[in-house]
This record gives C-alpha cells, structure tokens and sequence, in this order.
C-alpha cells in the first residue's frame, strides 16, 4: 500500500486577531509567500519579524560613493541590505566583501543575497570579526569604502531565543555568536556589586546603575532568563520611585541588557582594534562610514577620526554626526538613535 501523504501543517495558534509572539508571525516570517503582510507591517512603522530594515542608506551611499571597478568592505553584513545597495554600484567589474559574526544569520543573509543574483565574482561573504581586519588585508589588499553598521540586526533582536530583548522571555544570552564565549548569565553570575555597577555606567551610562547593581546581586537565585531579568530591573526603578511602565524604566531596562552585552562580546575591545587598523585598510582616497547607536561607540568613532584627521592620515572628517531623517525616523523608529561619521583617508 502506498504510504498515506502527510497531512497539511496547520498555521501556529495565537490569542486574539494578530500573531504577538516572534514565532507566531508565520506570515512576516515566509515573505516569499506573503510578501503583502511584509509590506503592511512596514507601513505601520515596524520591522517584520526575522528581517531588517537598513538605516541611513542614502547617506551611507553619497558618503561611501561606490562606483564600478571598486571594491567595498561591509565589516557588518547583517541583513545585507546595505550590501545589496552598494553592490549595485559596484557593476560592472567591482567586488564587495562582507563580514559578519554571527554563525545562524550570515548564511541566511548569503543564500538570500546569492539568489538576487549577487554572485562569487561580485560578493564573498566571510564569517569573521571585524577585528581580524589584520588577517584579512594581506589577502584582499585595501578597499576603496568600508562600512560598519554597529547597531544590532532586527532578526536578531526580535527572536526570544538570542536573548537580546527584554520583551519576550528567553536566556539571558546576548552573545553575537553563540557558539563562543559565555552567555550573559554567567557573566552577570560572576560579577560583584561594585564591579556590576562600573559596568552599567561604563557600557550604557546607566544613571540608576547602583540601585540596579543592587537589586541584581541580590536577587537571590541565579538569573538565566530574559524576563526574569527585567523584572529585577523593574524592581529596583520601581524602588527609586518609578512606576513599572515608566519610560525611565523602559529605558533603564534597554540600557542595562546594552551594557550586559557590550560586556559579553567586549564590543568596545572589538571596536578599539577595528579603528586602529581602519587606515590600512583603505587605499589613499578611499572612503569609510561608521554607524553607531549610542555614545559608547560614538565616543570612540569620533576620537580616532578626529586623531587621525590631526596626524594627517584622514583628508576630511565629519564635523558632526549626521541623523536619521525625520521621514526615516517616523518609518523606522529604531534608526532615531543611529549617528553617521564619515572620514575620507589622504591621498
């Protein structure tokens, strides 16, 4: 007897009208089917789940000023929506190379931009720190643009299961790659009080940095999980006179997972390593634009610019961080923090 056909797989259940939680958007999360549902979610000023919505791309591309022939760096690929933007600059005989950390999205973003037609001759895709710019130079020589977003991917901070949001339960996580290093939860286990406290005013400009540090290392049990771990932070805004919705304590609450973050993959580190080898890794003329989403990394971007500006290295720098439109900002409410520097290397 022949074997009976599976029986069709129902759609994910939810309460009420709309899907809320991230695996439950089956319709955002397949647009290659329901490319409609992607285009509704977007007109109301949100990201789709499991997608990302480029920031500043008009900028980055009259900073950046891709042309044919040239070869590009996209030291962040992410969703690769810049990259797709560049790369079509690029033709015909250019070349972008596109870095990224993180083991479950690259090559996602790879197959997704290999089937737009963006193939080996015009994009490689590597997975690697943009660190290891030291290691890769040798091999691809200097660019003519380099571009880094340094903001987290939506993909990324909307799926529970990477830890990166407070809304949704999940581990308390936060590494870009997965398969390295210590989840946040045991980083956060280690810590003393003192030391917890220095980290949130350090990474995040915590103003409520003590009173948080507290109530964390106090809570008596170890926090492995997302909620569990706002709810902590809830506790200690609500004794400093907070309600438990306040905007303060929403902000408190993002603040304090950037810190945890910042921490877990030693972003700063990263960074510091990246802009001091930056230079070598442009040819004379070339071009390179940097995005950052709050001031830890703005502060770093615009001292090495400034520096290499006054060494002489840099023929022009950003006098000021460019922003978000306002139509971009209304659109995009999650490009309202980005800032765009700028720096173009003497000839």
């Amino acid at each position: 007897m022949p074997d009976e056909p599976a029986p069709p797989r129902r759609r994910p259940r939810y309460k009420g009208t709309h899907p809320r939680r991230f695996e439950e958007k089956y319709k955002e999360l397949d647009p290659s089917r329901f490319a409609e549902e992607r285009l509704k979610v977007m007109a109301r000023g949100q990201t789709p789940a499991g997608s990302h919505r480029s920031i500043m791309v008009r900028e980055i591309l009259e900073r950046l000023a891709p042309q044919p022939g040239e070869t590009v760096l996209d030291a962040t690929l992410g969703y690769g929506g810049h990259a797709r933007e560049l790369m079509g600059r690029l033709r015909p005989g250019g070349h972008l190379v596109g870095l990224d950390v993180d083991p479950l999205e690259l090559p996602r973003t790879e197959a997704r931009l290999r089937e737009e037609g963006f193939g080996p001759d015009l994009f490689e895709a590597l997975r690697m720190n943009f660190a290891g710019l030291p290691g890769l130079i040798p091999r691809t020589g200097p660019f003519d643009g380099v571009l880094a977003d340094l903001g987290l991917s939506s993909m990324q901070i909307d799926n529970p299961a990477r830890g990166f949001t407070w809304k949704a339960d999940g581990p308390l996580d936060l590494r870009l790659n997965p398969q390295r290093g210590r989840p946040a939860s045991e980083l956060l286990a280690g810590l003393a009080e003192a030391d917890l406290a220095d980290m949130l005013t350090t990474n995040a400009d915590e103003p409520f940095a003590a009173q948080i540090a507290r109530a964390l290392c106090a809570a008596g049990q170890p926090i492995l999980g997302t909620r569990h771990f706002a709810e902590v932070v809830r506790g200690a805004l609500m004794e400093a006179g907070f309600d438990r919705d306040d905007p303060e304590t929403r902000k408190s609450l993002q603040r304090s997972l950037q810190a945890l973050r910042i921490a877990v993959n030693d972003e700063f580190g990263v960074l510091d390593q990246f802009l001091a080898f930056l230079p070598r890794a442009l040819k004379p003329g070339g071009r390179v634009a940097i995005l950052s989403f709050h001031s830890g990394e703005d502060r770093r971007v615009k001292k090495a610019f400034l520096e290499g500006h006054r060494a002489g290295i840099y023929a022009a720098i950003a006098e000021a961080p460019e922003r978000a439109s306002f139509e971009e900002q209304r659109d995009n409410p999650r490009s309202s923090p980005a800032k765009l520097r700028w720096a173009v290397k003497a000839r």
